[in-house]
């Protein structure tokens, strides 16, 4: 969504509500397409003291796969994205603030930046996911599967000694 700043940059005190969706259900993950409703966007823009920062939360709900048993889970987010906007830079090796070249501000690319980077590399069901057994498939979360262990072949020595005694 776009908004016009110039009014906000110019009135110290003036702040802009933000709340809106965005629609992520084109995007890909792992295979899927876990976006299955709207991320929500609500917060401000808000002028203090002369300084224009942005203040929102996007809140989204990713419908996936565990990434070690392979079982269906939804995993909810809220996920702050605040950042301070700036009309020219003294400093342009300065990451932290945002240099707007017009007054009309495109928060839609910096919400989506922000949640895409905000993501995990791995998707757990829970951290201790036991994932599932590589000889026979089985969700070891739901139990143990009947497979013998099989052992290292580095390691059947020191196994032939503690059978011996």
């Amino acid at each position: 969504m776009i908004f016009e700043l110039e009014p906000i940059f110019n009135t110290v005190g003036a702040s802009l509500p933000v709340d809106y969706e965005m629609d992520f259900s084109d995007v890909e993950l792992s295979g899927v397409r876990p976006f299955r409703e709207p991320v929500r966007i609500r917060g401000e823009i808000r002028n203090r003291a002369g300084i224009v920062s942005v203040a929102v939360h996007a809140h989204f709900a990713l419908d996936l796969f565990c990434d070690r048993c392979a079982g269906a889970m939804r995993q909810e987010f809220d996920l702050p994205v605040e950042h301070v906007l700036v009309r020219e830079l003294q400093d342009e090796s300065n990451d932290e603030l945002i240099c707007l070249d017009s007054p009309h501000f495109d928060l839609d690319a910096l919400v989506s930046e922000d949640v895409f980077l905000s993501l995990p590399t791995k998707f757990l069901c829970s951290a201790d996911c036991k994932g599932i057994c590589p000889t026979c498939g089985q969700n070891l979360n739901d139990g143990p599967c009947s497979c013998k262990k099989s052992v290292d072949p580095r390691l059947e020595g020191l196994l032939q000694l503690l059978d011996n005694s």
